[in-house]
Formats: structure tokens, C-alpha cells, sequence
């Protein structure tokens, strides 16, 4: 493929939604390559399906195994109807969130195994992996915090977990930093919005210098 695939993944509260609407504009600015952004669970129709499917608050009966297994279908639409084919015609494709927030979250999280979570999402995708993860760190408590103060009305069955849970997801992303240090890149997510920015953007930068002018 000859595109460029850039996750950003993060525990709940992270801010992702938040930095990538700064820095997309930016980007859009910064290279002549077509720019595609999406999210997970989403992106396409059938995933936005499964999306209200998996994280409905009514919803609290369903399985953990299904859960994971949703989210691997939601993945693997996504893949063949709008990621694979951008990066084939060249894109730079930026994600909120990949296989990553499974392995963090159904493996971790829900104690499932990340080994096993890794199994389901490799026949899912196929093996594709990013070119660049950007995780944004905040503990939990902060994370939850912001939720509560700043989007009450948009909480999620994940939301509603127990902080245990949530605490295992982090130190779930913490183990995947270990694993693969030069695929995922860390950003402080606890600082300032403008500062975290900053900070993306001069990963961005320095992973892909032909693909970005220097800001």
C-alpha cells in the first residue's frame, strides 16, 4: 500500500477527539498527500452500526467475548471499505483508535488476554498495522473526570465501568509502549490542550519529515 496509516488511541478522557480536531486542519496545510480521517468502533455505515451495538448503555448484558468480537467486525468493515482502499490510492489515513484500544480493552480491561484479543484481530485486519500510534496518557482518574464534567451527555457502557477497569486499560497501553517502542509514541495527555497539540505535531513532524513541512 502506499499510503501512510497514523492511529491516536488513548484511555477514555484522553482528549483524542479534541487534538485531532486541531491538528487536522494543520496537517491538511502541511502536505499535497490526500488527508482521510476516521474513528473506531465507525467510520463506514455498517460500523456505525455496530458502534451504537457495542457501546448503547442499555446494553449491559452483553458478553465480553462478544464484545471483542464486535469490535473486530466493526474493525474489519472499516479496513475494506474505507481504510485499505485510501491507503492504496495513496492517503495518509489517521484513525482514532485501531487494534491497539482492543488489546488495551478487551484484553486487558475485560481480562480476556491480549495474546488472544491479538489472535481475533489478526484474522480481522489481516496483520495491517500503523505506521505511527500517538498515545495520549492520562490516569484514570483524570480521564473520568473530564467525562463527567465535559460530556455527560455523550457517556458510553464503557464509560460506566468501574475505575478497576478502567485503570487495567491503561496499564494495558502502558504494556503495549514496552512492547513495541518504535511504533507507539507517548504524549503526556495531563497538560494543557495547546502543549499536547504541540506535542503531536512534533511527532508528526519528525516521523514523516518528507510528508510534513516543519510547523
Amino acid at each position: 500500500m502506499k499510503g501512510i496509516f497514523i492511529t491516536i488511541e488513548g484511555p477514555d478522557g484522553a482528549g483524542k477527539t479534541s487534538v485531532l480536531q486541531e491538528v487536522l486542519p494543520q496537517l491538511k496545510e502541511m502536505t499535497r498527500r490526500e488527508i482521510v480521517a476516521t474513528r473506531e468502533p465507525g467510520g463506514i455505515p455498517i460500523a456505525e452500526e455496530i458502534r451504537e451495538v457495542i457501546l448503547h448503555p442499555k446494553n449491559t448484558a452483553m458478553d465480553e467475548r462478544t464484545e471483542a468480537l464486535l469490535f473486530a467486525a466493526s474493525r474489519r468493515q472499516h479496513l475494506v471499505e474505507k481504510i485499505i482502499p485510501a491507503l492504496n490510492r495513496g492517503a495518509i489515513v489517521i484513525a482514532d483508535r485501531f487494534v491497539d484500544s482492543s488489546l488495551a480493552y478487551q484484553g486487558a480491561g475485560r481480562g480476556l488476554g491480549m495474546d488472544e484479543i491479538a489472535q481475533i484481530n489478526l484474522f480481522a485486519t489481516e496483520g495491517i498495522t500503523p505506521d505511527l500510534t500517538i498515545y495520549l496518557d492520562v490516569d484514570s482518574e483524570t480521564g473520568l473526570s473530564r467525562i463527567a464534567n465535559s460530556r455527560m451527555n455523550e457517556v458510553n457502557r464503557l464509560d460506566l465501568d468501574a475505575m478497576s477497569f478502567h485503570q487495567r486499560v491503561r496499564h494495558g497501553y502502558l504494556k503495549l509502549l514496552e512492547l513495541y517502542p518504535e511504533r507507539i509514541k507517548k504524549v503526556d495527555a495531563r497538560l494543557s490542550l495547546p502543549f499536547v497539540i504541540e506535542q503531536v505535531m512534533e511527532l508528526l513532524v519528525d516521523e514523516f519529515p518528507t510528508e510534513f513541512s516543519d510547523v
